[in-house]
């Protein structure tokens, strides 16, 4: 059995549907609530556990509080599968929570407030090596602090395990951090921050372009992932698009997180990029039919059924 790690966050996720989401000042009436696990860390967690089945451990490092949210986050990480050994508890902050908005089209509107996610400090990095240990891929996301990201690259790098970065949420990166990622997997607006130009829809026609370009920042391989468009993929060998399966969203949350999770899964078990960008899509695609962050990853059963019927 190969093993995964995920560096970063866990949250607990306060969801609201909505007719719209509310505009600068406004306020508009939910029509459902709900209390669900998520955080970008713990939901790559999660669905690394489920759609990996028997093939992959995984363990999760991250930080909570002292409370309810967190005893109920790891429990639901056990649940799944998840070694929860290196989620530690600091007494500085509370467990971090994001309030989630989610309208009739899916879409959403995310805030997040860290908590002790910004307890995961660069200087407790040195103790992540044995976490790292024998790990054939470790995953990373942006609600760590960046130095934290930065330094903790490195050592997954220096165990001899292949680095995956979401940057999420979107955030200018050095190249310095960029160099020790193995595959960077920006959305439209991610990639178009990470470049310095403003927020855009990317056709397409346009993806290559900017995938070299992100690519010439310092990470070994680039994967746009383009919404309902799929994804394009560029490393120094290989360029592909592997497009998205068709399929009616009710909440794009976590989304992007079963993706990564979903490739990951997919390299560790040796398949090759085009099949492995299939799974990942088919994963997420299944994940924006349902609500929820956590709630919403498939399991590998049904991402198997799901692509034996296409």
């Amino acid at each position: 059995m190969t093993t995964l790690v995920v560096v970063g966050s866990l949250n607990m996720d306060f969801v609201v549907t909505v007719d719209q989401l509310p505009a600068p000042g406004q306020t508009v009436l939910g029509r459902n609530f709900q209390m669900i696990p998520g955080g970008k860390g713990a939901n790559q967690a999660c669905a690394a556990a489920r759609l990996g089945a028997n093939s992959v451990a995984v363990r999760m490092v991250g930080r909570v509080g002292y409370d309810v949210f967190a005893d109920h986050l790891k429990a639901s990480l056990s649940a799944a599968g998840v070694d929860v050994s290196a989620v530690h508890a600091t007494r500085a902050q509370p467990t971090g929570v994001a309030l989630i908005s989610v309208d009739t089209s899916g879409q959403n509107s995310i805030v997040v407030a860290s908590g002790a996610n910004h307890a995961l400090v660069a200087s407790e990095t040195e103790a992540m090596r044995s976490v790292f240990r024998g790990a054939r891929f470790v995953l990373f996301q942006l609600e760590s602090p960046l130095d934290t990201v930065a330094a903790a690259l490195k050592l997954a790098r220096a165990e001899g395990a292949r680095t995956i970065l979401d940057p999420a949420p979107a955030a200018p990166l050095a190249p310095e951090l960029l160099a020790s990622v193995d595959i960077l997997t920006p959305n439209e607006t991610e990639a178009s921050l990470l470049l310095g130009l403003p927020p855009a829809r990317v056709s397409m026609s346009d993806a290559a372009a900017l995938a070299h370009s992100l690519r010439q920042r310092g990470p070994r391989a680039v994967l746009l992932k383009l919404g309902d468009q799929g994804c394009y993929y560029l490393d120094g060998e290989t360029e592909l698009f592997s497009p998205a399966f068709p399929v009616v969203a009710k909440d794009t949350t976590a989304a992007g997180d079963t993706f990564n999770a979903a490739l990951a899964v997919a390299l560790a078990e040796d398949r090759g990029i085009e099949e492995a960008l299939r799974f990942a899509n088919a994963a997420a695609a299944i994940s924006v039919t349902r609500m929820g962050a956590q709630a919403s990853v498939p399991t590998r059963a049904e991402v198997d059924a799901f692509l034996t019927s296409k």
